[in-house]
């Protein structure tokens, strides 16, 4: 499925973001972390890829999401791990902006 064919779905509206704090939403059945950082609003699969816990419980900071728990931090760009105890990615969405609301595809990017 390519970027312009994927469905997208309303995730919230932008008005509702708070620049640097996660927001965690469900499209179909599946957790997203939106976050609204550095200008740009990005989507990440909300569940840390090394422990069970919501990534959107974390703080952001330097485009990254970092894990509560343990302290890996995500790149919001590409879901890539930047430390340890994680060494998987995370899936990142393809993230649209229609007025107030933030639209995103369960497509990944990565």
């Amino acid at each position: 499925m390519t970027f312009d064919r994927a469905r997208f779905i309303r995730a919230c509206g932008l008005s509702e973001l708070e620049e640097d704090t996660p927001k965690r939403v469900e499209l179909d059945g599946t957790p997203v972390s939106v976050v609204h950082t550095e200008g740009e609003v990005y989507a990440i699969h909300d569940i840390c890829s090394h422990a069970n816990v919501s990534l959107s419980e974390g703080e952001v900071e330097d485009c990254q999401i970092e894990c509560w728990l343990h302290g890996s931090a995500f790149d919001l760009r590409t879901g890539k791990p930047s430390g340890l105890p994680a060494t998987r990615p995370v899936p990142v969405y393809p993230v649209k902006i229609e007025g107030d609301d933030v639209l995103v595809s369960l497509s990944q990017e990565s």
